[in-house]
């Protein structure tokens, strides 16, 4: 993975429009497997060409909750403090393909979509595609700007 920011964001002094982050994953084969085996997910389309197109798939693709979560490091690295996300979620708009060989490049930009100053926090959409298609749709984290702002504790694909 490569990131943008080096050192944590100062979360009090956002504007709507700002790039918090913006990050580049390689995933190849290699990747599926080492996340299936942290993960315990061996479904046979992550691993299996012939599995994949039988289930209507272009061959192996990636996990979804491997994207998900590749997709939201860069903010987390920008933040500095993961406390500070608050909520996380995805739509899956298009599967992720990996080739036999090689690997496929996921890139992701974080901007603030909007800022909520009285609950102390901001919405943060998430871009993130392979070539020129968009991967993930939706793809929002609430951050909270202030220390003290209230955990809503949703985390999760829609």
């Amino acid at each position: 993975m490569t990131a943008t920011p080096a050192t944590p964001l100062d979360l009090s002094d956002l504007s709507v429009g700002q790039e918090l982050a913006r990050t580049r994953h390689e995933i190849s084969r290699d990747t599926l497997v080492r996340y299936a085996g942290a993960s315990g997910d061996f479904n046979p389309i992550h691993y299996n060409d012939t599995a994949a197109t039988d289930a209507g798939l272009p061959g192996v693709i990636a996990h979804g909750m491997l994207t998900m979560g590749a997709a939201v490091t860069g903010l987390l690295d920008a933040v500095g403090d993961p406390t500070a996300v608050r909520a996380y979620s995805v739509r899956f708009t298009n599967p992720v393909p990996v080739p036999a060989t090689g690997h496929v490049v996921l890139e992701t930009v974080a901007v603030v979509g909007a800022i909520d100053e009285s609950a102390g926090t901001a919405r943060v959409d998430i871009t993130a595609q392979v070539d020129d298609t968009k991967v993930l749709g939706r793809a929002r984290a609430t951050i909270a700007t202030t220390a003290g702002a209230p955990a809503d504790g949703q985390v999760g694909a829609a």
